[in-house]
């Protein structure tokens, strides 16, 4: 991914390249209105609504997710100190998503017909989530015989928290999608656009620690598994509709991001004497402020009527 071609270019080229290619996307999106007119939604087949699913979910999706992975280049050649801080922003981008989605949990759990067996079934989610990732690490561990850490696992386990998260979000895509509303269809995916571009740093932060780096399958790999759950949340969201499953899906995504979380300070903790440095305090409650606006303020901005494209 980061060939001798990219290496020669300059530092600022590979920190700000990315977003101008997200700007081009984002302008795209937004001046273009790609997904028609939806009235006849009820009408179309149901594999003409998958694969609109599929374009709508790869755009939300697995393309904002690539987009942010371009930085490896940049981070990966990062003194130690200052990667550690990279992925303490990470660790905050995390952080946020998890409260986020505990607060989706409760307003799924509200909405479902049956709101006690919704929260159980969330708090049985996120307990057996963290216990069979912990198992896993646990095994990993073991299995490599070593206090090394490899950054590529961490990495896979990263994505697959994003993924979880991201079928809520497929979710919503998919609900607007079946209701035939284009406009909020629209807003949505904008939102999550600017979202799920956070989410690719976030996963080659813990590769960026390496020496070599990994074969371009697995960031694209990566990618996939990150961004790619959109799609199915869209199917699903479109088919089911349904308040008790949103609730379970966000609970999974909580219980993987926390043991992520534990991986991580556990990857920084291998290469420093502390985890909690001023430097690595500040870069995480940026992360943190960084996704509220681009997840609230943004997004209620979009909603409001403010940024909508004439």
């Amino acid at each position: 991914m980061s060939g001798r071609w990219v290496d020669d270019l300059p530092r600022w080229v590979l920190a700000i390249g990315p977003v101008l290619i997200l700007g081009i996307v984002f302008g795209l999106l937004y001046f273009t209105s790609p997904f028609g007119d939806l009235s006849t939604v009820d009408s179309a087949s149901t594999l003409e609504i998958i694969w609109m699913l599929t374009v709508i979910g790869a755009i939300a999706g697995i393309i904002p997710v690539a987009i942010g992975m371009l930085w490896f280049p940049f981070i990966r050649n990062l003194n130690t100190r200052y990667l550690h801080a990279f992925m303490a922003l990470a660790a905050g981008v995390l952080a946020f998503i998890a409260v986020e989605m505990t607060e989706d949990v409760f307003e799924h759990a509200g909405d479902a017909e049956n709101t006690a067996l919704a929260l159980g079934l969330a708090v049985v989610g996120v307990g057996v989530t963290f216990a069979v990732m912990y198992l896993a690490s646990e095994w990993r561990q073991r299995k490599m015989a070593t206090t090394d850490k490899s950054g590529l696992q961490i990495a896979y386990l990263v994505a697959l928290a994003l993924g979880l998260h991201s079928i809520g979000e497929g979710l919503g895509i998919g609900v607007a999608y079946i209701q035939g509303d284009a406009s909020l269809l629209l807003l949505l995916v904008l939102a999550f656009v600017m979202h799920n571009v956070m989410e690719g740093p976030t996963v080659v932060a813990a590769v960026a620690r390496e020496r070599e780096t990994p074969p371009l399958r697995h960031f694209a790999a990566m990618g996939v598994i990150a961004g790619g759950p959109v799609i199915l949340g869209g199917w699903i969201g479109s088919f089911a509709q349904s308040d008790l499953l949103a609730a379970l899906f966000f609970a999974i995504a909580i219980g993987a991001i926390l043991q992520v979380l534990i991986e991580m300070a556990d990857l920084i903790r291998f290469d420093a004497e502390a985890v909690l440095t001023r430097v690595n305090a500040a870069t995480f409650s940026f992360g943190f402020i960084l996704m509220f606006i681009l997840e609230d303020v943004l997004t209620e901005l979009l909603l409001e009527g403010w940024l909508v494209p004439a």
